[in-house]
């Protein structure tokens, strides 16, 4: 497979990979993740949408490509990186049903799929296609059985699980998974969540900028300990948005009123910023697309990045 595939464990490097946003045409996204594999970016990562959700850079009637389909093509088309989820929701799909889309990938890509998945969440989604979104806890829940429905199904011969919110009998899952275990990251933050990381997870993921990802990390090794888990064994990722500014007081301004957590300034703000993840233990730093521009200016801005970011840290 040539690229080193694995997840959890810091290596002593960090890895960096691209977010594309599934809201620009198939063309783009397929440019974006072709440019990322050709220049050494480490992996490329789909959202799970139906829909643009407000506050954020699309309106909600924009287009979006759905992420089950799209990260397939890219097992297919992209070749070296691993390609993964970020993340998708639960309460779309039977755990059943991706259990054998995350196996199927993995065989398209040859062993290079990373299954992330979380609670779910997005409103809008759930109301216009009639999609229930339960309350808060019985959403986590219902997260926990299914994360042991799908590590049953890609592992074991055949599954029976009688839960609260899934029931299998026998269940078979073939072909399994080309990696012997096919990696789930689960995309959490608060402390309910974290514990189901704790338990069932190869690799965390959320938002934040450092300070905000020591605090959570922290409270997972908490979860970790209380659950007799090496803290060791689940890799941290995160992302932030990107913007290289002519100044960094430009950079302080925009991370000031950013609806996200924003990385921006001078190559070298940016660069220190990123020191701060590599500090926090932070294995991988994902770049999601959208505040990088279109076209030809969005790829030589990832130049950019993996040039005069990235460099010191891998």
């Amino acid at each position: 497979m040539g690229q080193d595939t694995r997840v959890a464990g810091h290596a002593g490097r960090m890895r960096f990979s691209v977010w594309p946003s599934v809201n620009q045409p198939w063309d783009e996204l397929l440019a974006t993740a072709r440019h990322a594999a050709a220049t050494g970016w480490d992996g490329v990562w789909v959202a799970d949408h139906f829909m643009a959700n407000e506050p954020g850079p699309y309106p909600p009637e924009a287009p979006v490509l759905e992420a089950g389909s799209a990260v397939a093509a890219l097992a297919a088309a992209v070749e070296r990186v691993r390609i993964g989820t970020l993340v998708y929701g639960n309460t779309y799909r039977h755990p059943a049903v991706v259990a054998n889309m995350a196996a199927t990938v993995d065989h398209v890509s040859g062993g290079r799929f990373v299954l992330g998945i979380g609670a779910g969440w997005q409103v809008n989604e759930h109301e216009q296609y009639g999609i229930e979104l339960p309350p808060a806890g019985e959403r986590v829940d219902r997260f926990a059985e299914a994360l042991q429905v799908i590590r049953s199904l890609l592992t074991e011969p055949t599954t029976t699980f009688d839960g609260k919110h899934y029931r299998l009998t026998g269940a078979r899952c073939e072909p399994k998974p080309v990696q012997d275990r096919l990696p789930i990251l689960v995309g959490a933050s608060g402390d309910r969540m974290l514990g189901i990381v704790a338990r069932h997870a190869d690799a965390w993921n959320t938002w934040g900028l450092p300070h905000q990802i020591v605090e959570r990390s922290e409270a997972l090794t908490r979860r970790c300990e209380a659950a007799g888990r090496d803290p060791g064994e689940i890799a941290r990722t995160a992302q932030a948005l990107v913007i290289f500014t002519a100044t960094d007081a430009e950079g302080e301004r925009m991370m000031g009123g950013a609806p996200r957590p924003m990385i921006a300034g001078t190559p070298a703000r940016v660069r220190d910023i990123v020191a701060g993840y590599a500090e926090a233990g932070v294995d991988e730093l994902i770049v999601p697309d959208p505040t990088l521009g279109s076209g030809q200016a969005k790829l030589d801005a990832l130049d950019r990045y993996l040039d005069e970011v990235a460099r010191d840290f891998r």
